[in-house]
């Protein structure tokens, strides 16, 4: 009766299933994973609300591409960051999500293939095969920091290989692409006539500077190239539904043909973005500190402790290691249990190896911090308890993720 699309198991696992059971009777959760700045107790502007009293929003004046003002405001966004990119080339969309169907339309037929990166947020699958594509992943290597394994990515390439999806700094593991990976990437795909599409909507969120980074792909030259971004990241504001394409001129009149058949992009939302994107600068400065402190904090907190914290450069999120005494399953499920602490297990991610945890750095400071001791006691315990005897007296941090 209904298409093969739909071929996923939607019964509860085991920790979602024990996260329903504890709010139903009431329990306080310190959830480390909350990720919507709406629910983080951060301070919005009351303008924002003012920003939709505009009596323009009551006429439908529908433009494949989406309004000229709205563009022009996310030009100059790309501006001030020092970035050239003109509104004849920026396409609006509903989301990231939208944004990504729109390109694998263009880019893709049923029974193509897009590479997509490992670990990564589990969003591509799911993407991939409402459009009728098949995803392949590339690794990501982890030595001290992250980098792209570039010649496994090669060796995952096939003659139906259509586009390869960067994650720009990558979630979870709050790595950029840099300079000389790019260059190898756009050499790849010129020669193979393949795609790059750069998800970059954590791209603000750096902890440092680095020259070798690479923030967008918007001014790529050299292969045919995509950058994506949105208010859900850029000004906190997943809920107003406005994304963004920046797109070579040469794909934008197909775009507009894919656009014009959805017109999702709501007229309210385009007549106040250009204040949204001024008014969430004080949301997105809220989350630049608060992600700041947090991660300060679980270093300071982690430190010699049997929970090791793995390079991280930005976005939102922190990969922490801690003892191989039981599966992330079970790690979850022990800590939400005993410690009413919720995080997310690395496979959720697709990490190759274990144990890995995923925790937000979004989360309000006190939860954050009550739950990160609750982590590291544990964490402690179960490591000495892991150790032969002679050993217990000293606790050290496991090696981190090598690619056994």
């Amino acid at each position: 009766m209904f298409s093969s699309r739909f071929h996923w198991d939607s019964r509860p696992n085991r920790l979602t299933q024990l996260l329903a059971d504890k709010r139903r009777d009431g329990v306080r959760i310190l959830d480390l994973t909350e990720s919507n700045p709406t629910r983080a107790g951060l301070r919005y502007p009351l303008e924002i609300v003012e920003a939709f009293r505009d009596p323009r929003m009551l006429a439908y004046e529908p433009l494949p591409a989406g309004a000229l003002e709205p563009r022009e405001a996310v030009s100059a966004y790309y501006a001030a960051r020092g970035h050239a990119v003109p509104p004849g080339r920026l396409l609006l969309t509903a989301s990231t999500s939208e944004a990504y169907a729109y390109l694998f339309k263009l880019l893709a037929d049923p029974g193509d293939e897009i590479l997509v990166p490992r670990p990564s947020y589990p969003l591509f699958e799911f993407l991939a095969n409402l459009e009728s594509l098949q995803v392949r992943q590339y690794r990501l290597a982890y030595d001290s920091g992250w980098s792209i394994d570039l010649e496994a990515l090669a060796a995952e390439l096939t003659p139906r290989t259509r586009a390869i999806v960067l994650v720009n700094p990558n979630n979870p593991t709050g790595s950029y692409l840099k300079r000389t990976e790019l260059d190898a990437l756009v050499q790849l795909c010129a020669e193979r006539s393949i795609a790059l599409i750069a998800d970059e909507v954590f791209s603000d969120y750096a902890f440092t500077t680095d020259p070798d980074r690479v923030t967008t792909l918007a001014n790529v030259e050299g292969c045919l190239a995509f950058s994506m971004s949105g208010l859900s990241k850029v000004a906190g504001l997943p809920q107003m539904k406005l994304g963004w394409i920046v797109a070579p001129a040469a794909a934008i009149e197909k775009l507009e043909w894919i656009a014009d058949t959805y017109l999702s992009v709501s007229t309210p939302v385009q007549c106040a973005a250009a204040r949204l994107l001024k008014l969430g600068g004080e949301v997105q400065t809220q989350i630049r500190e608060r992600t700041a402190a947090n991660l300060a904090h679980a270093r300071a907190a982690l430190a010699g402790s049997a929970a090791g914290i793995l390079a991280v450069e930005g976005g939102w999120y922190i990969t922490l290691q801690v003892p191989r005494v039981r599966s992330e399953e079970e790690w979850c499920l022990e800590l939400l249990g005993r410690e009413n602490v919720l995080v997310q297990p690395g496979f959720f991610y697709d990490f190759e190896a274990e144990a890995f945890l995923v925790v937000s750095l979004l989360t309000e400071p006190v939860v954050f911090e009550e739950g990160i001791a609750r982590l590291k006691n544990m964490a402690t315990d179960e490591h000495r308890l892991d150790l032969p005897p002679f050993l217990r007296q000293t606790v050290k941090t496991q090696i981190p993720l090598n690619g056994e």
